[in-house]
């Protein structure tokens, strides 16, 4: 149906030229008839030539053809010797020249003419497409929130949209025409020229711009650049998007700032930790030597004059004797926990199953005589210090062993739980007395204890010490356990 409507339609508009043709061509010999009537001569041609012109003009060259016949032929028969015949002598010839070169004329004019219309149409219908395209794209970056503006290549502000006017405070109106970069008193990372360069080198850029509102505010925008290039790839414009990122900046600079006094607290820490460190290390190993001194003599004292003394002054001088042993073991310890801080951790592949039995049979003197039941469970390999982890051992089985002493049937447990797949999870566990668990934060602490010295010994350094080990290999330690219903000690250590 609609392939009948077209060629129904060229039809008609083809009969309509050749309508126009014979219109045009009759009215010009009816005018010059009727001229040549009242005696005005010469003027046949001109009027006859018109009308070809017009067909030539508006028609098309099937029309023009069909005029520059009977143009010709009907001026032969009408105004040339002899009239009303279509002989045609020599002295025709330049006429019919006439006709044809000015019809030739005339239909390159028209083809030109409507050559340069059709260009002029198709521009016009482009011009007016892209007008609507460029008019729904600047509604659709009205809709958006970012800043988007464009600029031409010498920087001045050619489109500027509604998130621009609410970042920055300029409408458009106030926008259009400036420089971008006076206009918003841009700081740049970088010179200018260099910055343009990079963009026309490599198409995009992007950083960080500081800029001043309208109302005089400072900002930081997070800034990506793109140009666009027309034909032959010349560059024509610059398109920029921009976020706020004030906030997030200030917010970086205070953690930055925190980090950096964070890490001059630390390194202050650090230096009086080894301050500290250096101190007991220095007052312990002094002290050794007079306290041996005084152990010693004591003894000797007590060896000679042990019949000389009464009941009561015998148990003073085993007292002395007793403390000044006793003063000897906290100083041992103090030194063991200060040689671990100081010390470098030399870290292998371990084979905890085998460190445990060689711990095992430095505490088994101390449970000599006792009934104990040992459970090892299977435990996996770690990576860390060797000697260190073996002292972490030696003082969790020595608590172990010290706090079930009141158990008739003590029953001490070493295993491994499940943890992170980095990490292994060791523990120790008794059916001694236990502790409560509101006092659990006392254990690690040096010189903490939670039970009296006369019911069982030690000094309140050895799960100081323990903390100490696993926190230098990066794992963590920690406690559960119940008043008189024993006790279970976990670390963690990297896997090997």
């Amino acid at each position: 149906m609609k392939q009948a409507d077209l060629q129904l339609r060229i039809s008609r508009s083809a009969m309509l030229r050749y309508v126009l043709a014979l219109t045009s061509f009759g009215a010009a010999l009816g005018l010059a008839l009727l001229m040549q009537r009242f005696n005005f001569h010469t003027v046949e041609l001109p009027l006859l030539l018109f009308a070809v012109a017009i067909t030539a003009w508006y028609a098309g060259p099937g029309p023009t053809v069909v005029t520059l016949v009977l143009s010709i032929a009907f001026f032969d028969f009408f105004f040339t010797e002899p009239r009303y015949t279509f002989e045609v002598n020599s002295s025709d010839v330049p006429y019919f020249v006439v006709f044809v070169g000015f019809t030739l004329l005339t239909a390159w004019f028209s083809a030109v003419r409507r050559r340069v219309e059709e260009d002029l149409r198709r521009t016009r219908d482009h011009l007016q497409s892209e007008v609507v395209q460029r008019t729904e794209q600047a509604s659709l970056l009205d809709l958006t929130h970012d800043s988007i503006f464009v600029r031409d290549m010498d920087f001045h502000i050619t489109y500027w949209n509604q998130g621009a006017q609410e970042l920055y405070g300029w409408k458009a109106e106030d926008a259009v025409g400036k420089l971008s970069h006076q206009l918003l008193q841009t700081v740049f990372p970088v010179p200018l020229d260099d910055l343009r360069s990079e963009l026309l080198r490599s198409g995009r850029w992007e950083g960080e711009l500081r800029r001043t509102k309208a109302d005089g505010t400072q900002l930081v925008v997070a800034s990506r650049w793109s140009v666009r290039r027309g034909e032959h790839g010349r560059p024509v414009a610059i398109l920029e998007t921009s976020n706020d990122i004030t906030y997030r900046k200030r917010r970086e600079e205070e953690v930055q700032s925190l980090n950096q006094q964070l890490a001059k607290r630390s390194a202050d820490l650090e230096a009086i930790n080894k301050e500290l460190e250096a101190f007991a290390y220095s007052v312990s190993h002094d002290l050794r030597a007079p306290l041996r001194h005084m152990a010693g003599y004591t003894e000797l004292l007590q060896k000679r004059i042990t019949t000389a003394l009464d009941e009561k002054s015998r148990r003073y001088v085993a007292m002395m004797l007793d403390s000044a042993k006793r003063m000897g073991t906290l100083i041992d310890d103090l030194l063991t926990f200060s040689r671990i801080g100081r010390a470098e951790t030399q870290k292998t592949a371990v084979s905890l199953g085998q460190l445990v039995k060689e711990a095992l049979s430095e505490v088994r003197q101390e449970a000599e005589g006792r009934d104990i039941a040992w459970k090892i469970g299977p435990l996996p390999d770690c990576y860390a210090d060797r000697s260190m982890l073996r002292v972490a051992f030696v003082n969790l089985l020595s608590n172990a062993v010290k706090f079930t002493r009141t158990r008739p049937h003590a029953e001490i447990e070493i295993g491994s739980a499940d943890g992170k797949r980095s990490d292994v999870v060791v523990f120790v566990r008794d059916n001694g007395v236990g502790f409560d668990m509101k006092y659990v934060n006392k254990l690690f602490g040096v010189f903490q204890r939670l039970h009296q010295s006369d019911t069982f010994e030690g000094t309140g350094i050895g799960l100081a010490t323990v903390q100490r080990i696993i926190h230098r290999h990066g794992g963590e330690v920690w406690a559960e356990g119940s008043v008189d219903k024993g006790a279970t000690f976990y670390f963690t250590a990297p896997r090997a």
